[in-house]
């Protein structure tokens, strides 16, 4: 299994936390450790995010919290404010082949050869086909995204990515492992089932999913293309403390295209804990069922990654875009979700694993305040694009005495300096370090979750 590429599957994807003594499930009377709370006012009087929306469920119901506004000068959030909630979506993805399979309308391993046009070849390693399966649980042996992905606008980078795009990079691609061999995160895989799930029915992925998920569980503000109400009370995406554009994520909407408020993501937790009577229940359940343990210390199952925790196994998944990030998560032993949404590019996964795992901790994150100052030109040596993966690689760019950050297929981050070689986001535990010989830069490494992952400057 490769460690390496389980790190770098969105760069800064999640932290999963270290084990610590004190007990910090939420208090009795439905409120929040102080340490969270203070964590969560930090973030937002640093001005690193605007807002934060948590929901807390357990056996007596849900519990809401909501810290900052929609912008920096806008409205007070509620349990009813939308964000993007980015990659959550393939849970979403996962459940759509759950309940098709338990209808008998289709089998894990079915190949997906089957349900794409003739013209296309699925090339493979030997003899073992990719199957719906392998898309779920991360083990096609696709890549993690496409390598025709080339975006006109990098704010927006899924917007023209077409279905014909999608289907040219299938049949050319060469793999370089073998199918279920090995785990790699892929947003291709899980957009490619959507889409197969939707032509399967002959109707777009979000009539699908309303269909057989939202509309169901009475989610009435979890879509892809915006209502007016939801438009009317979306919290706007902001990176380097600044508005950036929504994502629109048309043919591999299966991966992170869907929309949605705490409210309606907690009667999704709700459900899938069992508190919340639904036909949707054994889709669930078969979907909470590990398939493999390929991903490290943790499994994973249709979509949903396991983590073991103190208590039980946290099931999970985390999401994020170019403005947002997200986490849901459940326990099934202590009957404790946590649904965590916010509208920047910090992620809070770490809050989400301390409420629902006594084993976990908060990170002890570096602000911008924490930062040196570094001349212009020492900057502008850094600017160029590393690539860690031939289809994964980071942008470095600069703007006045800021230097930010992209990663293939994601947003721009800031990053700030620690000393003259080494920097850090503020968006989550990480850190990148510059080598330099003869005063070129020759390469940065990134240090994230113990590992060490090299990307040489190509440009």
């Amino acid at each position: 299994m490769n460690r390496i590429k389980i790190t770098i599957l969105v760069l800064f994807l999640a932290t999963v936390g270290c084990r610590c003594q004190h007990d910090h499930q939420p208090k009795k009377g439905g409120s929040l450790p102080i340490e969270v709370v203070q964590k969560i006012e930090r973030l937002i009087s640093e001005g690193i995010t605007p807002s934060v929306a948590l929901a807390t469920i357990d056996s007596s119901g849900v519990q809401y919290f909501n810290f900052g506004k929609t912008t920096f000068e806008g409205t007070e959030v509620d349990k009813n404010t939308v964000y993007e909630i980015g990659s959550i979506s393939k849970v979403f993805t996962s459940i759509l082949l759950a309940k098709k399979v338990l209808e008998d309308d289709l089998k894990l391993n079915d190949e997906i050869s089957t349900l794409l046009p003739d013209s296309v070849i699925v090339p493979i390693i030997g003899d073992v086909e990719i199957t719906l399966g392998n898309l779920s649980d991360h083990t096609s042996g696709l890549p993690r995204m496409p390598m025709n992905f080339k975006p006109a606008n990098p704010n927006n980078p899924y917007a023209d990515y077409t279905v014909n795009q999608l289907y040219d990079f299938i049949a050319t691609y060469e793999p370089v492992r073998s199918v279920g061999s090995e785990y790699e995160y892929s947003n291709l895989a899980v957009g490619l089932l959507g889409h197969l799930l939707a032509v399967k029915d002959n109707i777009t992925y979000e009539n699908l999913m309303v269909r057989d998920i939202a509309e169901p569980l009475k989610m009435n503000d979890t879509r892809i293309e915006f209502t007016k109400g939801m438009k009317d009370r979306l919290a706007s995406g902001h990176s380097g403390g600044a508005i950036v554009e929504n994502w629109d994520i048309p043919t591999l909407a299966g991966a992170g295209a869907i929309r949605s408020s705490t409210s309606d993501m907690a009667k999704f937790i709700s459900c899938n804990l069992g508190y919340i009577d639904t036909p949707l229940r054994e889709a669930m359940e078969f979907s909470h069922k590990p398939r493999h343990q390929k991903a490290g210390t943790m499994s994973v199952a249709m979509g949903w990654h396991i983590k073991k925790g103190e208590k039980g196994n946290v099931i999970w998944h985390n999401g994020g875009t170019g403005g947002y990030r997200a986490f849901a998560g459940f326990v099934k032993e202590t009957g404790k979700g946590i649904v965590l949404l916010t509208n920047s590019t910090t992620g809070l996964d770490d809050i989400g694993f301390y409420l629902l795992d006594p084993g976990s901790q908060l990170i002890d994150r570096k602000f911008k305040n924490d930062a040196v100052e570094l001349p212009e030109n020492t900057l502008e040596k850094y600017v160029g694009v590393y690539e860690l993966l031939p289809e994964f690689k980071i942008t470095v760019s600069r703007k006045g005495t800021q230097l930010f950050t992209q990663a293939t297929g994601q947003g721009k981050i800031e990053i700030y300096a620690e000393s003259e070689t080494i920097f850090f986001p503020t968006v989550v535990e990480a850190k990148l370090s510059f080598q330099i010989k003869d005063g070129i830069v020759e390469s940065l490494t990134l240090f994230q979750g113990g590992q060490e992952i090299i990307g040489k400057k190509i440009e």
